[in-house]
C-alpha cells in the first residue's frame, strides 16, 4: 500500500446559526475552500482526480450532489468528478478515509476531501421530511435523538451537571485564547460577504466562542431534553455554518511535483456502536486505530475528540486513560461550533497545524456519529 500524505488544508471561520455566513449558499461556501486548497498547494485543478465532500443534510441547496456543484462553481474543469457522502458528524473525516484508500490502493494520485454544512439555510433533520424510523428498526433498538442519548450516556457514566459545565466553560476559554493568539489564522481562508450597503466584509474569525461563559453562567441555563436532566445549550455543540477541505496525494506524486507534504496518514478506523448510546463510538474507534498504528495513547502528542456534547470527550478521557492537557487545547465544538459535514476536516486541519506549530509528531482525531458510529484517524507531522 502506498503512503498517503496531506499536502494542504484550509477551512472557513465557523459562523453561528443566522450569523455571518447565513447569507451564503453551502455550495458557494464549499467552493471557497476548494479553490483555496489547490491554490495553497500549488496544484492544477485539472490534476485533481476526485472531490469527496461530507454533507449531512442533503436536501435543498445541499442536495443534488453538492460536491459536484461546488467544484464547478470553484472553476475546476468538467472532467473532475465529485461525490457527496453522509457519515453523520464524521462525514468529512470519512471523506478523508475514502480519499486515502483510493490513493493507497493506486486508483488515484490526487484527491480533495472536505465537507460543508449550512445549518442556518438547511436546518438539521429537514432531509427526513418528517418520516419516522421504520418499526422494524424500532422493534430492535430504542431510537432516540442525540440529546436523549446524551442524557442516557451521562447517567451511565455517572457524570454530574457541574462536570459538564466546567468542561464547557474551559472549551470557551481555550478557544478565546487560541483566537487571541492567532493560532487559527493560518488555517482559515477569509470569506467575502456582501453587506446590505454594498460594501464587502472579510469574515475570518470564528463566531462561536463567548466571553463570560463561566461555570456560574452555564449553570443557569435550562435543560433541554429532561426537566431533571443535565444537557443544556451550554454543554452541547453549537449549530453552525462552515466548510473545510484537505488535499491528499501519494508520497510519490508529491515528490514528483516537488511538493513538501505537511503530514502523513498513519492509520484509519471506523466502527459501529450502540445506536441508543450512539455517542460512545470514539472510544472503540480510538482503540482500534491505535492498534492498527501499533502505537499507544501515550505516543499521541495531541488529540481532537469532537465535542458533540461535553460528556463525549470526558468519557473518552476516562476510557482511554488519556492526558486531559492534550485534549482539544484550542477549544472544541462547544465553543467553536459544529457545522456537521465540515467538522471532520476542520478538526483535521486544526490538528495538523497544531503539530506543526508545536513541533510535535503524532495526532489523533475521533468523532462520534448519529445512529452509533465513529471514525478515528492518526496522522504524523512530516519535517
Amino acid at each position: 500500500m502506498r503512503e498517503v500524505v496531506i499536502v494542504e488544508g484550509v477551512r472557513t471561520a465557523v459562523g453561528r446559526r443566522k450569523g455571518a455566513l447565513s447569507g451564503i449558499r453551502a455550495d458557494e461556501l464549499a467552493a471557497v475552500v476548494l479553490d483555496e486548497v489547490v491554490k495553497r498547494a500549488g496544484v492544477n485543478k485539472g490534476d485533481v482526480e476526485d472531490v469527496i465532500l461530507g454533507c449531512v443534510t442533503q436536501i435543498g441547496e445541499q442536495g443534488l450532489n453538492i460536491a459536484r456543484a461546488s467544484l464547478l462553481i470553484a472553476g475546476f474543469p468538467i472532467h473532475v468528478p465529485g461525490v457527496t457522502i453522509d457519515r453523520q458528524c464524521g462525514s468529512s473525516q470519512q471523506a478523508v478515509h475514502f480519499a486515502a484508500q483510493a490513493i493507497a490502493s493506486g486508483d488515484m494520485e490526487i484527491v480533495i476531501a472536505g465537507g460543508v454544512e449550512s445549518m442556518t439555510r438547511v436546518p438539521m433533520f429537514s432531509n427526513s421530511l418528517g418520516v419516522e424510523p421504520s418499526s422494524k428498526l424500532t422493534d430492535k433498538y430504542l431510537i432516540v435523538n442525540q440529546g436523549i442519548s446524551s442524557e442516557l450516556m451521562v447517567k451511565d457514566y455517572g457524570f454530574k451537571r457541574e462536570q459538564l459545565d466546567e468542561y464547557s466553560a474551559n472549551s470557551h476559554l481555550k478557544a478565546l485564547a487560541a483566537i487571541k493568539e492567532g493560532r487559527f489564522e493560518k488555517e482559515i481562508v477569509p470569506v467575502q460577504i456582501q453587506q446590505e450597503d454594498g460594501t464587502t466584509k472579510h469574515f475570518s474569525v470564528d463566531e462561536g466562542p463567548r466571553e463570560g461563559s463561566t461555570v456560574e453562567v452555564l449553570s443557569q441555563l435550562k435543560t433541554v431534553f429532561y426537566e431533571d436532566g443535565v444537557i443544556t445549550a451550554g454543554n452541547a455543540s453549537q449549530i453552525s455554518d462552515g466548510a473545510s477541505a484537505v488535499l491528499l496525494m501519494s508520497r510519490e506524486k508529491a515528490d514528483q511535483l516537488g511538493i513538501k507534504p505537511k503530514a502523513r496518514i498513519i492509520a484509519r478506523s471506523v466502527v459501529g456502536s450502540d445506536p441508543t448510546l450512539m455517542l460512545t463510538g470514539p472510544v472503540e474507534a480510538s482503540r482500534r486505530v491505535l492498534e492498527k498504528a501499533n502505537l499507544s495513547i501515550n505516543d499521541m502528542d495531541t488529540y481532537e475528540i469532537n465535542e458533540a456534547f461535553a460528556q463525549v470527550p470526558l468519557a473518552w478521557l476516562e476510557e482511554l486513560e488519556a492526558n486531559p492537557e492534550k485534549l482539544n487545547p484550542d477549544g472544541g465544538a462547544i465553543a467553536l461550533g459544529h457545522p456537521l459535514g465540515a467538522t471532520g476536516t476542520k478538526l483535521l486541519v486544526t490538528l495538523m497545524n497544531r503539530l506543526e506549530r508545536t513541533n510535535q509528531r503524532y495526532g489523533l482525531l475521533a468523532i462520534c456519529e448519529g445512529m452509533g458510529m465513529a471514525n478515528a484517524t492518526i496522522i504524523e507531522r512530516l519535517t
